[in-house]
């Protein structure tokens, strides 16, 4: 069911200082900032060569990210997402071995413009899954 990793989620407390970081200390290249208000986040992506990282800063009070830096003021790892061929039948195979699905259960479109679900830590050893169709 699982396809490579497309990325790895870091929550930063600002944006422009962990873009700074990563584009002028490191050298890697980032792209544009992106807003997400249906996920209340705002996005940058950091280009491996065989894969990414994404940096994550709230946006807006009620942002998921908002509650994850009150617990973890420097930042951190948040999530890694997958790759799957078809999302629902993941997220129906998911389900019925008996993983939550976060939300209401239905993809929402993600960063790179394709569904998306998360799965619960608690059923992960601890860590955020986000599945994204290819």
């Amino acid at each position: 069911m699982l396809g490579r990793l497309n990325h790895v989620a870091i929550a930063v407390p600002d944006l422009a200082s962990a873009t700074a970081l990563y584009r002028d200390t490191l050298g890697a290249k980032v792209s544009a900032p992106q807003a997400l208000p249906d996920h209340g986040v705002t996005v940058v992506f950091i280009e491996l060569d065989n894969t990414k990282v994404e940096l994550l800063e709230p946006l807006g009070e009620a942002s998921p990210i908002a509650g994850f830096l009150a617990k973890n003021p420097d930042g951190g790892m948040h999530h890694v997402c997958y790759e799957v061929e078809d999302i629902v039948e993941a997220r129906d195979r998911l389900k019925a071995s008996g993983a939550r699905v976060l939300g209401d259960g239905e993809p929402k479109i993600g960063a790179h413009g394709k569904p998306v679900l998360f799965l619960h830590p608690k059923d992960f050893s601890g860590t955020l899954v986000e599945l994204e169709q290819v």
